[in-house]
């Protein structure tokens, strides 16, 4: 009796087709992974150096039709310094007026900053730009 092969011998043919689209997914999810964990230590560094100066607007005041008062509580570590720009809008959205607020007080804690922004119309809202820290 002569025996039957049920498989092709090994090697003789090349790889199979899903063993090339395993080793392809394996490099795939290799990459992705790689990526994802990057993505990971780069949002846990971020999170843990943190923003040096953070802001809020507590409340503002329309005074005039050239005139904004923003009331800012203004948080900051120890030794930072920069700056904090707030912006007001008119009633379409347009910007009317922008202030750059200087942060140079001494220690770290809690500011709190009335800052008078010139207009040129009348605003609607005052909102935080962004904070930079020097």
């Amino acid at each position: 009796m002569t025996a039957v092969r049920e498989q092709l011998p090994e090697g003789r043919y090349g790889d199979s087709a899903d063993q090339r689209a395993d080793r392809k997914l394996k490099i795939l999810g290799s990459v992705l992974g790689t990526a994802f964990l990057g993505m990971v230590v780069w949002f846990g560094y971020d999170y843990v150096t943190g923003e040096k100066i953070s802001a809020e607007v507590i409340k503002f005041s329309v005074t005039s039709d050239s005139e904004v008062q923003v009331h800012l509580e203004i948080r900051k570590d120890a030794d930072a310094t920069g700056t904090c720009t707030v912006r007001s809008r008119s009633e379409d959205g347009a910007e009317v007026g922008r202030l750059d607020v200087p942060v140079n007080a001494p220690g770290d804690g809690r500011i709190d900053e009335i800052a008078k922004i010139r207009t040129t119309s009348r605003a609607t809202s005052a909102e935080l730009a962004q904070c930079t820290a020097k």
